[in-house]
């Protein structure tokens, strides 16, 4: 969930009141966000960089707010404003237009050539004509193009956003992709010209830059934007020209998207359009920008477009727990900017999707909004209307009789991270991590979580490693969920519930699991090498010690693996007492 920091004078100037800390809180609480914390600059400096970095920082308190991670429109002050004035009903919802040039002024064009389709093959674009900025504004013009970088466009990977004054560049422009080294241009902030390779060693060792290097630093050619006149407006998505830069004096704003997700540009672009055009002297109003596609094809944008959804009022009171009338609920709807009028004697709402909403894709976004508006603790608790007996699901009722009988056979349970490193489950496990079906997290914030786990033995390990102190044997144990990669499924992965342990002590201990391993098919009533039992059978494992594995069969198919755990394993943890350890499937047990 991104978190902005607002300035709470500037927010409540642009809100037309003051509030008390409480009053501001509870209207975040209605609207469907949550006041995180009210600090200041100094304050949020001197924890981030320590006391001296704060010296001379502002005291004026900042304001930051926990934003629903699909609400891209609030992710600054200017679109949060308008949400918050929309709901307490002293704007209307505002209405977006995409409109031609005024008068003898040009249609602005984008041509895209083919060379792009093998590293960026989409670009929109859009004007804002006669914008007025203020330091405050100018601001939130740039962080917004950062938090939609770090969301939505998966840190520059699916969409970059390049900005530049349009009364510097002259179009029609070309979207086109070259060699590196036949790219020269003078970059944001600096005093001279670059090749685009020596941009990449310039970068490389710059605090925010270095990241997207890697996006297209190994391709044969770069993207590039340039104007009529040859000028570079930017090597998308690492950095902008220079000469086109933006300042508190631009009044015409050309806004370019490069992208390999079309559709996550048009919501990029559509954002920030709805979001800034309300500084245009036409309120709320964009110039379109024709793109021409290597096909010859030509579309305008932004398309700023709406959309129109029926909703049965039925439907919709059923789905909330409410009972109200069909007008009641379209003013419900229209405080959050979803415009909607009843209509067939007010069995159904007409409801209008504006393009800053890009959130709502399916008519329960519109019952959640709905449900918003009204406010939840409004709802009135009720009985449900039919009685039922609640069981437990047989699968954790198994994983609780698991635990109960393995923790009485001597062994301390654990719970472990379900996301780790890519090297948990690959390179210290002495296995390749393009072997595995492991689901690979897109957008990982740290370096130990990059994956969800394949297996439980790494967490294991690791607890191991953090309690050397402890007295042996050490003889830890989970059942909890692993993750694998399953095209046959819905959403493209599946959990299973694993039961794994390990012995830690001076001698390996094999048959410390083998004897765990006999009692938990005692428990579970599964004989010893019957047509319904289990056997084991000699196997060889990377992770495991030569010879010193084996295969776990229940009912001719193997559901896990037991072993004394191989040295370079061991040392990959930090260990330095020989271990053994068994993993096996429990579902089959159902």
């Amino acid at each position: 969930m991104p978190t902005i920091g607002i300035k709470r004078d500037v927010l409540f100037r642009a809100l037309g009141r003051d509030y008390t800390e409480e009053e501001f809180n509870q209207l975040c609480f209605d609207y469907g966000l949550e006041l995180d914390e009210v600090t200041t600059e100094k304050q949020m400096l001197s924890k981030e960089q320590g006391e001296e970095s704060s010296k001379g920082a502002s005291e004026e308190i900042i304001y930051r707010i926990d934003i629903p991670a699909n609400r891209y429109d609030l992710l600054c002050l200017e679109g949060l404003v308008t949400g918050l004035l929309v709901f307490l009903e002293k704007i209307p919802p505002p209405l977006y237009k995409a409109l031609q040039p005024d008068g003898n002024a040009p249609q602005q064009s984008m041509f895209i050539t083919p060379q792009t389709q093998s590293i960026r093959p989409f670009a929109v674009a859009a004007i804002l004509r006669n914008l007025s900025f203020t330091a405050e504004s100018y601001a939130s013009f740039i962080d917004l193009q950062d938090k939609l970088h770090q969301n939505i466009a998966r840190k520059r990977t699916l969409v970059a956003i390049g900005t530049h004054d349009l009364d510097t560049i002259q179009g029609p422009f070309i979207y086109d992709a070259c060699p590196p080294d036949t790219i020269k241009f003078k970059p944001l902030n600096q005093s001279k010209e670059y090749t685009a390779v020596e941009l990449m060693d310039l970068y490389s060792s710059h605090a925010q830059l270095k990241q997207y290097l890697h996006i297209i630093k190994d391709s044969p050619v770069y993207p590039v934007i340039r104007d009529a006149n040859g000028i570079v407006l930017s090597l998308p998505p690492i950095i902008n020209g220079d000469h086109s830069r933006i300042t508190l004096n631009t009044k015409n704003v050309f806004i370019e998207c490069t992208a390999t997700d079309l559709s996550k540009a048009k919501i990029v672009l559509d954002t920030l359009v709805c979001a800034f055009s309300q500084y245009c002297s036409k309120k709320y109003t964009a110039e379109s920008v024709v793109i021409v596609r290597p096909d010859g094809s030509r579309q305008k944008y932004p398309e700023l477009a709406y959309r129109k959804e029926n909703i049965s009022t039925k439907i919709l009171n059923k789905k909330i727990g409410i009972n109200e009338k069909s007008d009641k609920l379209a003013k419900l709807l229209t405080k959050m900017c979803l415009k909607a009028s009843h209509v067939n004697a007010g069995s159904e709402l007409l409801v209008e999707v504006p393009p800053s909403r890009h959130d709502i894709i399916h008519p329960v976004d519109i019952y959640e909004d709905a449900a918003i508006a009204f406010g939840y603790n409004n709802i009135v608790k009720t009985i449900p209307p039919t009685s039922t007996i609640g069981d437990q699901f047989p699968l954790n009722k198994l994983t609780d009789q698991i635990r109960n009988s393995i923790a009485q056979a001597g062994f301390t349970e654990t719970l472990t991270f379900a996301l780790c490193s890519r090297d948990d489950i690959s390179t210290k496990l002495r296995k390749k991590i393009d072997d595995l079906p492991a689901v690979h997290i897109g957008n990982p914030k740290t370096l130990e979580f990059q994956v969800a786990r394949t297996t439980l033995i790494p967490g294991l390990l690791k607890t191991i490693s953090a309690n050397k102190n402890m007295p042996l044997p050490m003889k830890l144990f989970e059942v909890s969920d692993v993750v694998f990669k399953d095209k046959e499924k819905e959403a493209g992965a599946r959990n299973e519930r694993h039961f794994s342990a390990v012995y830690y002590n001076k001698s390996p201990g094999f048959e410390v699991v083998h004897g765990l391993l006999d009692r938990l098919m005692q428990l579970l009533q599964v004989s010893w090498k019957s047509a319904d039992g289990y056997s084991i059978r000699a196997c060889d494992d990377p992770t495991f010690f030569p010879q010193r594995c084996a295969e776990i069969c229940l009912k001719g198919q193997v559901i896990g693996k037991m072993g004394v755990l191989h040295p370079e394993v061991i040392t990959q943890f930090e260990l330095t007492l020989p271990c053994s350890a068994i993993e096996i499937n429990i579902e089959p047990f159902l």
